[in-house]
């Protein structure tokens, strides 16, 4: 029930500009998503506000995505921290001396989040744990009355982001997604372009990321004493300790995580889907094909896979996505999305910047939208107050999560997927039997279903 994505590797929850590796944590800085920049928030001045008028959170997930996303939202002179819960102790000094410093008392210190939630005052929390325990930090959050800014991906499976939808629609929470990207300029521009017409008929989406992630070898070891081991694996199958698969690499284990699929494709594979669509409300495929698997890495501890292609049909729009784990990016960025007309001209978008392109790859003109508030953490706030449809709303990004889920099942299954998403169902039982569908939870955890 903690963030673990501090690494020295940027994560994809992060603001990174790129994938490049040697990045400083990001737990000690705040991100403007307009400008693309990120900075140290410790020096500022803050506007008194009626206690009234406050909002009071909580942060599940000390470290990594827990740590940014606190940071950012107490930028906002209307937000008071008053509890942070993390199972490894190590990782949460930062977070305490923060908030200590910013509103002159310490937070209530919880190892377990359940009796966080038990706070009346708490109005809202962030849920930066690892993909594994999202489905429980959330839905007893909602069960407490609490909104939430909940980390992406939403899910360690297909089946977990049915539960969360469920719950957040059964007891009305508003619920932000970290899916930032849809609070930026460029991806802003970029989605309303498409959406306009403005490059014609789209008969392919093509999106992308470069993986070059390597845990290394190691043997198990004892957990350090600062971790309580057996409650960081919650309900995931408690398997031997090791480091290299504990904080931040949890991702690239399928036991914990869905490989840089669900780590980025619910970014990049987002945008494509949202060009595609009039509003928050996505196409979906109606069957997903996947082949891939641990090629380029063979003698590494992840066993997620490191190269994979996915097709994605939508023969309702007559367009086709495709979703790539590569190995190269040539000429252009370890990531985007690109939008492909039927006459040959192409929208490329990245974190940093958009083009249009001709056939032959020669940059054309481009018109900006109309431009909206960029700060996500703010529109989260914001919504909370008046109970708005954040811009990430838990349903819509549960959308895309669900994609992402259908990749994997098909690359795990070795068998195409097929999808209805007018009961939001897997069609058959192809995928069903991988642990990206469903998982059987430990004794003592249990999913409920509203």
């Amino acid at each position: 029930m903690d963030s673990f994505n501090n690494s020295s590797r940027p994560s994809a929850n992060g603001p990174s500009a790129n994938i490049g590796f040697g990045s400083p944590s990001l737990a000690n800085l705040s991100y403007d998503p307009e400008t693309n920049t990120a900075s140290d928030p410790a020096a500022r001045t803050r506007k008194p506000v009626s206690a009234n008028n406050k909002l009071v959170m909580g942060l599940i997930g000390c470290g990594g995505m827990g740590a940014a996303n606190m940071r950012n939202l107490m930028e906002f002179d209307d937000v008071e921290f008053a509890a942070v819960c993390d199972v490894d102790t190590a990782r949460m000094p930062d977070d305490i001396k923060k908030i200590e410093e910013v509103y002159g008392k310490k937070p209530e210190i919880f190892h377990d989040y359940r009796k966080m939630l038990e706070r009346k005052d708490i109005d809202a929390i962030i849920v930066g744990s690892p993909d594994h325990w999202h489905a429980l930090n959330l839905i007893h959050a909602c069960e407490a009355g609490k909104d939430i800014y909940c980390e992406k991906p939403i899910s360690h499976n297909f089946v977990e982001a049915q539960a969360m939808m469920a719950a957040q629609a059964h007891f009305k929470r508003i619920v932000q997604v970290g899916t930032w990207q849809r609070s930026t300029r460029e991806f802003h521009d970029a989605i309303e372009y498409i959406r306009a017409g403005k490059l014609g008929k789209i008969t392919h989406c093509r999106a992308w990321i470069a993986d070059g992630a390597r845990l290394g070898n190691q043997q198990p070891t004892t957990p350090p004493a600062s971790l309580d081991y057996d409650t960081w694996c919650g309900p995931a199958e408690m398997k031997p300790y090791q480091q290299n698969r504990t904080h931040f690499n949890w991702r690239y284990m399928r036991n914990t995580g869905g490989g840089l699929t669900t780590d980025w494709g619910v970014h990049m594979i987002d945008i494509a889907l949202l060009g595609m669509s009039k509003d928050q409300d996505l196409v979906m495929p109606t069957s997903v094909t996947t082949i891939g698997g641990k090629w380029a890495f063979t003698d590494d501890d992840r066993d997620a896979a490191d190269s994979l292609e996915s097709i994605m049909q939508f023969p309702d729009q007559n367009f086709v996505l495709t979703w790539s784990v590569l190995r190269d990016h040539p000429k252009k960025e370890g990531h985007g999305t690109d939008f492909i007309s039927a006459d040959g001209r192409t929208l490329r978008v990245w974190r940093g910047g958009w083009i249009i392109l001709d056939a032959e790859g020669k940059e054309l003109p481009k018109e900006s939208a109309t431009p909206q508030d960029s700060n996500h953490w703010r529109n989260f706030l914001d919504c909370v107050k008046s109970r708005e449809k954040p811009r990430s709303d838990l349903h819509s990004v549960g959308q895309t999560t669900t994609v992402c889920h259908l990749s994997n099942m098909a690359l795990y299954s070795g068998k195409t997927v097929k999808f209805d998403k007018s009961k939001m169902s897997v069609v058959g039982n192809n995928g069903k039997d991988t642990l990206c569908y469903q998982r059987q939870y430990r004794k003592g955890y249990s999913l409920k279903k509203y």
